[in-house]
């Protein structure tokens, strides 16, 4: 039924790890999944990166393709900009210019343009994780 080869476990822990993501998903709060966002950047830039280094332009441009709409259409679309006020505003300019910065990557593989969003977008994760609901202090 199941294939016994490393092919087999290969798809076995994918999917393992891809059901665990999904169920993650489905019982996160509003910002553990903006966690999630942050993560799945993160992952996808690093991969760029690999790819950048070993000249697999294909593989290269599908990672910063996932990292700009992971950028685009989730954190950006996640922004309240009618009850973030001017906060709001700054963080769209801000994912605007590291959306910039990967396609900059991927057009000239600028490996500087990526971990500069990578940095960036590092920065705020770790400012978001440090405003976790439940971890102040009462």
């Amino acid at each position: 039924m199941y294939s016994k080869g490393s092919a087999g476990r290969a798809y076995g822990a994918a999917s393992y790890a891809r059901v665990g993501l999904e169920s993650d998903v489905l019982s996160a709060s509003p910002h553990r999944l903006i966690v999630l966002l942050f993560e799945g950047a993160d992952t996808a830039i690093g991969t760029a990166l690999v790819h950048m280094k070993d000249g697999n332009l294909a593989e290269k441009g599908r990672a910063i393709s996932k990292a700009l709409d992971i950028v685009n259409n989730g954190l950006l679309a996640a922004l309240d900009r009618e009850q973030g006020g001017q906060l709001a505003e700054q963080m769209a300019a801000l994912y605007d210019y590291i959306a910039r910065q990967l396609l900059k990557a991927n057009l000239h593989d600028d490996c500087a343009a990526l971990l500069e969003a990578r940095r960036l977008l590092a920065d705020l994760a770790s400012a978001w994780k440090a405003i976790e609901p439940g971890l102040q202090s009462a």
